[in-house]
């Protein structure tokens, strides 16, 4: 008798953080995405896909994507830079809108910004593709040296 209230008491415990684990609902504007990749700082750049982990987004490999989330689940993600992770987040729909011709391997060719009389650069955080991230997982694979 006690062995069983125990073993029911150890299933209700186990149970529990499993149920808590539901995502929220994906807001209209946005789509929740599956990126293999690897970190560095609050960057997160786009993996090579494969056949048993081939990712949800059309995100190229090599893209680069800011990471917005809960400071506990980037202090995680930090503590893994240099290990291949799969992360999982929301992003604005139409925020990716791959330009230009791509050649292969990642690399696309784009028209340059139209000249002008300053000789200000450009905002670089202009075209930053963000993605508020969710979770991650380790996965096979590592992250090219830098």
């Amino acid at each position: 008798m006690r062995t069983t209230a125990v073993i029911t008491v150890a299933v209700a415990v186990l149970s529990g953080p499993l149920v808590a684990q539901e995502n929220k609902p994906v807001p209209k504007d946005s789509v929740r995405v599956f990126i293999p990749g690897c970190t560095k700082g609050y960057v997160f750049t786009a993996g090579r896909r494969t056949q048993d982990q081939p990712g949800s987004a059309d995100i190229p490999e090599g893209m680069h994507l800011r990471m917005n989330g809960p400071k506990k689940v980037m202090a995680e993600i930090k503590a893994q830079e240099g290990s291949m992770i799969e992360i999982t987040g929301l992003m604005r729909k139409g925020q990716y809108r791959p330009g230009g011709v791509g050649i292969g391997g990642g690399v696309r060719i784009t028209p340059g910004p139209a000249p002008t009389d300053s000789s200000l650069p450009g905002n670089p955080s202009v075209s930053q593709v963000l993605i508020d991230v969710e979770g991650w997982r380790p996965v096979v694979g590592d992250c090219p040296p830098r």
